[in-house]
């Protein structure tokens, strides 16, 4: 854990004092997208064409964000026009770093350390080095560090090569999926690290409140309707699914989140076993490395790094949620 200051590194935790115990976490920097032309995207500077091998995938089969990356990568089969590597499991005094004792390494630059690529783009780059991290080999820079915008990318940027047409951000549903994603990501995607990053009382107690909040009004919407949007699977369903999927092997009790389970949730639990199963998704899901990472790791939080050997889980269990009729009303409110 740490960050770079000026270029430099530093093993450094999250400064919570002059928050009076809150965490907050840093946005990203790098916001340039990919589309089908090379024009520009949303936010940033224009050139990045979408073409095959040019773009590199860095994650970490632990982190939640990247999670959301690998998902979209293999939903859209972009496995052979995208590539992957995958940083070893323990963020110790040098942060993220790549497994060169297995033979796998940086392959793109040949780096020991996720923050030489930052440090690459800009010498004197300040703030944390996140994944995932979408790195254009063509001008060696990187294209975005922001989950949200990597997956709108790899939903439509890469189609005229693919032929894949799967969209989960359909134009139709768009407020709607907007609107969910605003409630999830405080409350949930961010809210548990707001309760498992806390120093103080009153901020963890502040930050778990409204974790069940959330996960109570998502259980009450999930009761009328199989996914979180209309009838189908969309962008919000695999946002919530990537912190669903860690919350009872490691949030509930390494963050303390420990009102009750996902396991014990009428609609959320079947409904996280329903995603589990969709085609390709299992292989996105890596137990042994969400685990090293945040008990091995987070030594502010597990100061005797003991990794825990259960809870036992079991998402192939039938789910029973495709025999649900599709929504004929609005659903509850978030």
């Amino acid at each position: 854990m740490g960050r770079l200051i000026d270029g430099v590194w530093h093993d450094q935790w999250y400064d919570t004092k002059s928050t009076k115990g809150k965490y907050r976490r840093e946005d990203a920097r790098f916001r340039n997208w990919i589309t089908s032309d090379g024009s520009a995207g949303p936010t940033g500077e224009a050139g990045f064409k979408a073409e095959a091998g040019r773009y590199h995938l860095y994650v970490s089969f632990a982190c939640p964000w990247a999670h959301r990356a690998l998902i979209f990568r293999k939903l859209k089969q972009l496995e052979d026009v995208v590539g992957l590597t995958v940083v070893h499991p323990h963020m110790l005094e040098h942060g993220w770093i790549f497994d060169t004792d297995s033979g796998v390494g940086d392959p793109v630059n040949g780096f020991d350390y996720l923050y030489q690529l930052y440090t690459t783009v800009m010498p004197r780059y300040t703030g944390r080095v996140t994944v995932p991290v979408l790195w254009d080999r063509q001008s060696r820079t990187i294209v975005n560090n922001e989950s949200a915008d990597i997956i709108r990318m790899f939903n439509s940027a890469f189609d005229g090569l693919t032929g894949n047409r799967l969209d989960f951000y359909p134009a139709a549903l768009r407020g709607e999926i907007d609107a969910v994603n605003a409630f999830v990501y405080p409350n949930l995607n961010n809210g548990v690290y707001r309760a498992g990053f806390a120093t103080t009382q009153t901020a963890y107690e502040r930050g778990f409140n409204r974790v069940f909040k959330a996960l109570d009004a998502l259980e009450e919407r999930l009761g009328c309707q199989r996914y979180l949007v209309a009838d189908r699977v969309t962008e919000s369903d695999w946002r919530l699914f990537t912190t669903l999927i860690r919350f009872d092997a490691v949030y509930y009790g390494h963050f303390k989140t420990n009102l009750r389970r996902i396991e014990d949730y009428t609609h959320l639990a079947p409904y996280v076993r329903d995603l589990y199963q969709v085609p390709g998704i299992k292989e996105t899901v890596n137990l042994e490395h969400i685990k090293q990472h945040y008990f091995a790791s987070q030594r502010t939080v597990n100061p005797t790094q003991i990794v825990p050997l259960g809870p036992a889980l079991d998402y192939d269990r039938p789910h029973g949620r495709g025999d649900m009729p599709p929504p004929h009303e609005p659903p509850p409110p978030l």
